[in-house]
């Protein structure tokens, strides 16, 4: 009976002995390792996704959503007014918190700003979001009588009043202050720019101009920056080769120059427009994106996208081109998926109809193998 009792409580304090000893291991092993692995389940990663959404009609505009990390970024929110709720139901689906962490306005056209110059009884996508910092174009050539350009001061200040920074691009280069840590390696870099400080004949000129990097990976984008502000962003900044870059001016003859692409030799160009309207001109090939882009960006790549495509203008008839153009960055590299077709643009059926092939293309520039002429 006392040996039975005895036996039982050995085993009682040896269970005690192993129960201390495992409890012990564990917060041993807590303490060494918990911080790593609570990092790697609980927080992002570096990744970056950026959006080329179609606005929903037949005009062409600039928007481009970027998710860097746990920033959410807009770029412009053209093109029309009405455009607002498509692009609100495009970013909905990543912004989670309803925080837009930057917004950057590149300048003041409509095609690009329509969408935070509204009038006083139609929400902007500055009233629909919390705003962290707005950076926008320090000079303009508009009338701060002109209806857009008065709406979109009143949307700016009440964004403002509501608890968002608000910086210049000028502001920012002069107060040093051009750089953004996103977390994760990732950097928003407001590059300088000739026409931040001097007039220009064109509104285009003053476009704010920013780079994303993240490692050895860069990715630009020029607003309507053209030919001459594109030769002065050369000679003051040191641009690296972009990963991806977005086409000046929806692909216009007068942006994308060679001096600019000569240096950036970008490995994959989005196009933001309605590719063939005659929205600005009657003339083929001048419409977006033109025989003189083409023709100088295939020295670069072929892996050129573009987000809508018109039909019949006078009619209102539009589709998708490639349609919301996404490009991803991680630990998988780098691609793009579209919602619309997935071929670029030099094996559409649009441009074998309406564009002249360039050599590089009917070559195979990228390795995809021989364009049809």
């Amino acid at each position: 009976m006392n040996k039975r009792k005895i036996s039982n409580a050995a085993v009682a304090a040896a269970l005690v002995v192993c129960f201390l000893v495992g409890f012990l291991a564990g917060a041993v092993g807590c303490f060494l390792f918990s911080e790593d692995d609570t990092a790697s389940d609980s927080f992002p990663s570096g990744d970056i996704s950026i959006h080329f959404p179609e606005l929903g009609n037949k005009y062409t505009g600039d928007c481009t959503y970027i998710k860097a990390g746990e920033c959410d970024i807009l770029i412009d929110a053209g093109s029309r007014r009405s455009s607002i709720g498509e692009i609100k139901e495009y970013i909905d689906r990543y912004v989670t918190d309803g925080k837009l962490e930057y917004v950057i306005v590149t300048h003041a056209h409509e095609d690009h700003y329509a969408g935070f110059a509204t009038n006083e009884t139609t929400d902007s996508l500055f009233d629909l979001y919390e705003i962290g910092t707005v950076i926008d174009f320090s000079i303009t050539n508009q009338s701060r009588d002109a209806v857009m350009y008065k709406n979109y001061l009143r949307e700016l200040d009440e964004a403002v009043e509501r608890g968002a920074t608000h910086y210049t691009s000028a502001e920012c280069i002069r107060t040093e202050n051009s750089v953004f840590d996103l977390g994760y390696g990732i950097e928003l870099r407001v590059l300088d720019s000739f026409f931040y400080y001097n007039k220009s004949s064109g509104e285009n000129n003053y476009s704010v101009c920013v780079m994303i990097s993240k490692g050895n990976e860069n990715y630009l984008f020029t607003g309507d920056l053209e030919k001459e502000g594109e030769a002065h962003l050369v000679k003051m900044n040191d641009l690296p080769h972009m990963t991806l870059y977005k086409a000046g001016h929806h692909g216009s003859s007068t942006s994308s120059t060679d001096t600019l692409l000569s240096v950036i030799t970008p490995e994959y160009v989005c196009v933001c427009c309605c590719a063939g309207s005659s929205e600005y001109t009657n003339e083929s090939k001048n419409m977006f994106p033109t025989q003189e882009f083409c023709n100088r960006v295939a020295k670069y790549t072929d892996k050129v996208f573009v987000t809508t495509l018109c039909l019949d203008y006078k009619n209102n008839k539009f589709t998708s081109f490639n349609g919301d153009i996404v490009f991803t960055s991680d630990n998988a590299g780098s691609r793009i998926s579209c919602s619309g077709s997935s071929l670029p643009l030099c094996e559409s059926e649009w441009f074998s109809k309406n564009r002249d092939c360039p050599e590089e293309w009917k070559k195979g520039s990228s390795g995809r193998g021989k364009r049809a002429a």
